[in-house]
């Protein structure tokens, strides 16, 4: 029985409907799974209906959590859409997260349904073991009590969701990394997600077209992924390849041999890929590179510009608005001129940006600051109650340092929570990393903060050695190459040597880890 509904604007699945009325045979969704499968328009719409009425036909109404514990396949675009759909709230959390981890996300959300694919099921089922929570499997078979996901859109009442049309309901609670602290649900509403969308579609040229082919290579359970890339692909009708997992020389190929034009990519895949002999020739049907979820170091940038013949763009966001704040796409310069190093551009139209010194006062330009961000892409507070969200007077202080150049574009310094003050100065760990990273002898490192009792705190800089480096003597060499480089009080007091740095799933170095390790040993942080 085909039902007949009335799609509005106000919520995020109708934007497959629309791509659906306009392109109903055009492929919409590809995978590499098992062999090549694909989704037209009008097969993803209908199939997205299918949820929405079969997550209703369990007992789920609007406003119920329904976790999604899956990597990046088609399955995973119509079970979100579909929840959307039913007036629902999504909770994406990553498949490779711990036991513990999605128990406490899944009891946080009061998620009564988790959908989970085969990379995760074995988690999950250890998760819910005391919740009540139903268990759908994707790409497996079920256990005694669980459904198939195939099953159930197979079985789907023909009785339409009673989803309320307002674009201020929750469409998506997102947790945050928790590189810092306990990490929190930020409450994403339909308004706030499609703000996002239409600030990015109003760049110009556009950085997304229906005739381009996008990389669904990053996570969709990171807001980058599931709102810039996804999200902004759908509202254009653009194809995406759907990828999870990340091989070097087999993804190339996949992006020459599926025509993709638009690749987002972490800075973790940029390093992989800057140099190789063959990323001109794979990358030859390329029109856009871009890069975020974090800091692009500019050498890197360089390198893979100079190996590739593309110009990496960058921008910036935050889980928090949806995400895209800023992007060098929207800087507006001209054809073939790089952006700035280290900038990542200007606000996208509809966000407006301040520089926000410790006075409370806007910051000159160049000063480092606060940056402060305000628009209809905000988020509505965190799960459950909305607490520390936005101002009254609509700005949000994102925590992030940055400064302003007389172009107006951004460039980013560092996090105020991860700010290092020792004896009443302030000590950006970003310029400490920078310093040490100069040396040959050291491939990464991250710098924290820690408490001390006679400067308040003290700089910790954690280093990994390079390829073939001695790491006897390592720690002596950064001290002595920083105590010509800083200031005395910017000067690690300890220097760790450690095998790898921990990281998120979007290449961020997860610091709340290394302060957790530092403070679980003696780091023999006391005075010289």
């Amino acid at each position: 029985m085909w039902l007949t509904r009335v799609v509005t604007s106000s919520n995020v699945s109708a934007l497959v409907s629309a791509a659906a009325r306009r392109s109903p045979e055009a492929v919409a969704l590809v995978e590499h799974r098992g062999g090549r499968q694909e989704r037209t328009w009008a097969q993803l719409d209908a199939d997205v209906d299918a949820a929405s009425r079969a997550l209703s036909g369990v007992g789920l109404r609007a406003g119920h959590r329904v976790a999604l514990v899956m990597a990046n396949r088609i399955d995973l675009a119509v079970a979100y859409f579909g929840i959307l759909r039913g007036g629902m709230v999504a909770v994406p959390v990553n498949p490779r997260s711990t036991e513990r981890e999605i128990g406490r996300m899944l009891a946080d959300s009061g998620a009564r349904v988790v959908l989970c694919d085969e990379s995760a099921v074995e988690q999950v089922r250890a998760a819910v073991a005391d919740l009540d929570v139903l268990v759908v499997v994707d790409g497996t078979s079920p256990r005694e009590g669980e459904v198939a996901f195939d099953r159930l859109l197979r079985d789907a009442p023909d009785v339409e969701p009673a989803a309320p049309r307002d674009e201020e309901a929750p469409a998506v609670v997102l947790y945050t990394s928790g590189t810092s602290g306990k990490p929190r649900g930020a409450i994403l509403t339909h308004r706030a997600l499609l703000a996002n969308i239409e600030q990015t579609a109003a760049v110009e040229p556009p950085i997304v077209t229906p005739d381009d082919v996008v990389l669904g290579l990053l996570p969709m359970f990171h807001i980058y992924g599931l709102n810039a890339v996804l999200g902004q692909a759908v509202r254009q009708g653009a194809r995406v390849v759907m990828v999870d997992g990340f091989d070097p020389a087999g993804l190339l190929r996949t992006i020459r041999d599926e025509g993709v034009t638009n690749v987002a990519l972490a800075p973790p895949v940029v390093a992989a890929w800057a140099g190789r002999a063959d990323l001109r020739e794979h990358l030859a049907g390329v029109k856009h590179v871009l890069s975020g979820a974090s800091t692009l170091d500019p050498e890197l940038a360089a390198e893979f510009a100079a190996s590739s013949g593309h110009v990496v763009e960058q921008g910036y966001g935050l889980t928090e608005t949806a995400p895209v704040i800023t992007a060098t796409l929207a800087s507006g310069r001209p054809d073939g001129v790089p952006p700035r190093p280290g900038s990542v551009g200007r606000p996208l139209p509809g966000v407006e940006l301040r520089l926000v010194d410790t006075s409370g006062q806007d910051a000159e330009p160049g000063d480092p600051a606060e940056v402060w961000v305000r628009g209809r892409n905000l988020f509505s507070g965190y799960w459950p109650d909305g607490s520390d969200g936005p101002r009254d007077d609509g700005w949000y202080p994102t925590g992030d340092i940055g400064y302003l150049d007389d172009t107006g574009d951004l460039t980013l310094v560092d996090r105020v929570r991860e700010l290092v003050i020792v004896s009443g100065f302030n000590v950006y760990p970003a310029e400490v990393e920078l310093v040490v990273a100069e040396l040959d002898d050291v491939a990464e490192v991250a710098v924290v903060g820690l408490p001390d009792e006679q400067t308040g705190e003290a700089v910790v800089a954690f280093v990994v050695a390079g390829d073939g480096a001695a790491t006897d003597g390592l720690e002596a060499r950064v001290l002595e190459h920083c105590s010509t480089r800083l200031a005395r009080f910017k000067q690690p007091r300890q220097v760790v040597v450690v095998e790898g740095l921990p990281h998120s799933a979007t290449g961020k170095v997860a610091k709340g880890r290394l302060r957790a390790l530092a403070r679980s040993q003696d780091l023999g942080l006391q005075a010289r």
